[in-house]
């Protein structure tokens, strides 16, 4: 891994990438970039953010998987591209914010020859996304599928689903445990609705403490019944740059078709809206029932993402 200072790699084409261990000494760096569009760096921007404060708090926890943050500068030091690797599952792979083509491949190139084990997968924005992953497969010889096409959407307007039985309140610390096996559920569940085979690993980092911090931050809700038996749940992220990014949405195969996750992200949204912080969140192309969910109540598409994977 690179020091906790920076690892700068140039080339003739204008480029350098400055990578980091530390996440606030990146966030030094990239902020001005990661806030010119908030919406479209949310994912980069929360799990920055969070990791920040576990380094703030002295209480960075120990981890068996890559960890690290990069910019891209041009040739007049601005950065033009921002990425992480922090993804705690396999493939571990690199998250990937817009950025030049040239700025991509330099990227891929500082990956490749700086970080050790080159992943085997580059998720993120659609266009850098596939050139990185292109250049690391073929440093494995490998080649580049198509995991999950994602569309990032944006409300501004809500239009109001029909309310089912029930309501909606704050997850309680007792039920950490039950938002765990949902949390877990969630992606394993979301392949299966996609026709995607399940990629082995995937919330199985969460904990019941992740959960409890959750909770207490105010960012897990239930939908209830009338007796007060969870039925459904939306989280939300810390918000970051007046941004926040719904998810998860889980409902459970029996409680589906009610109209929970409609009316649950309804009101999870209009509580952010009405702060004044912008709201968004990630779909599935693949899930029709999904993207025509959160359409219906006015989430706009802003731009496609994707993961992909090299065998």
């Amino acid at each position: 891994m690179v020091s906790s200072d920076t690892y700068r790699h140039s080339m003739t084409v204008g480029h350098a990438v400055e990578f980091f261990e530390d996440p606030r000494a990146f966030l030094d760096v990239a902020a001005d970039s990661l806030a010119v569009d908030p919406v479209v760096s949310s994912v980069v921007s929360t799990v920055s953010a969070r990791w920040a404060r576990s380094h703030d708090a002295g209480e960075v926890p120990e981890v068996n998987h890559p960890l690290w943050w990069a910019a891209v500068h041009d040739s007049a030091r601005q950065v033009v591209g921002t990425a992480m690797g922090t993804a705690p599952f396999a493939p571990y792979p690199p998250f990937v914010l817009p950025m030049p083509g040239a700025a991509a491949r330099e990227l891929a190139a500082g990956i490749t020859n700086q970080l050790g084990p080159v992943p085997k997968g580059v998720n993120g924005a659609l266009q850098p996304a596939r050139i990185i992953a292109e250049e690391l497969a073929e440093a494995q010889s490998g080649r580049v599928l198509v995991h999950e096409h994602l569309r990032l959407f944006e409300i501004e307007h809500i239009e109001w689903p029909q309310r089912p039985a029930g309501f909606l309140r704050l997850a309680r610390p007792d039920e950490a445990e039950l938002a765990l096996s949902w949390f877990q559920a969630f992606n394993a569940d979301a392949d299966a609705q996609a026709g995607r085979v399940p990629e082995p690993g995937q919330g199985e980092h969460f904990t019941t403490e992740d959960m409890a911090e959750r909770i207490y931050g105010g960012r897990l809700w239930f939908w209830v019944g009338e007796d007060d038996t969870p039925v459904h749940l939306t989280g939300a992220n810390v918000t970051t740059y007046g941004v926040n990014r719904i998810g998860p949405v889980y409902t459970p195969p029996e409680r589906r078709g009610h109209g929970y996750a409609s009316r649950a992200v309804a009101e999870v949204s209009g509580i952010f809206l009405d702060q004044g912080v912008r709201v968004c969140l990630f779909t599935d192309q693949a899930n029709p029932v999904s993207n025509g969910i959160y359409q219906a109540i006015g989430y706009r598409r802003v731009v496609d993402m994707v993961n992909l994977r090299i065998e």
